[in-house]
């Protein structure tokens, strides 16, 4: 389960089953990782701690489209869980061709340019935080914080 408490004290929580059970842990961690490292504050946590509650994070409710840093968020979690699945490192000069290409079809800002050293921390704590919740006993939590 995925719980979210803001600096007010409310909650967001979203509850996962089956195959999505095993998939959004390490989705929310790289979320974590990129926005924390990269300095996002609209990404899936920046909204969140905004007042938004996770289900109206899909862009697809009253709140409408999501904001264009959040969806740069979302392409660059995208980029580096494909990555990972393909056992195969990118370069930031590949990443910033992709997110140029993906904000241009999605009529976007540019996005940010990255180095191979943004792309190295983020990749950093992802591991960290993958080995965290690996190393968690069964019905134990992994608190981060995000400011």
């Amino acid at each position: 389960m995925l719980r979210c408490t803001r600096a007010d004290g409310s909650v967001s929580w979203q509850k996962q089953e089956g195959k999505h059970a095993t998939f959004f842990p390490l989705h929310d961690l790289t979320h974590y990782a990129v926005e924390t490292e990269l300095g996002f504050r609209r990404g899936f946590y920046g909204l969140i701690a905004e007042g938004w509650e996770i289900a109206e994070t899909t862009g697809k409710t009253a709140r409408g489209r999501l904001p264009n840093e959040t969806l740069e968020v979302e392409y660059l979690v995208s980029a580096f869980s494909a990555e990972r699945a393909s056992g195969t490192a990118t370069t930031a000069t590949e990443f910033n061709d992709l997110a140029v290409t993906f904000a241009s079809a999605n009529e976007m800002t540019q996005p940010r340019e990255l180095t191979d050293e943004d792309l190295a921390r983020v990749r950093s704590r992802f591991n960290d935080l993958a080995m965290q919740w690996r190393s968690l006993a069964p019905g134990s939590a992994l608190e981060l914080a995000f400011l």
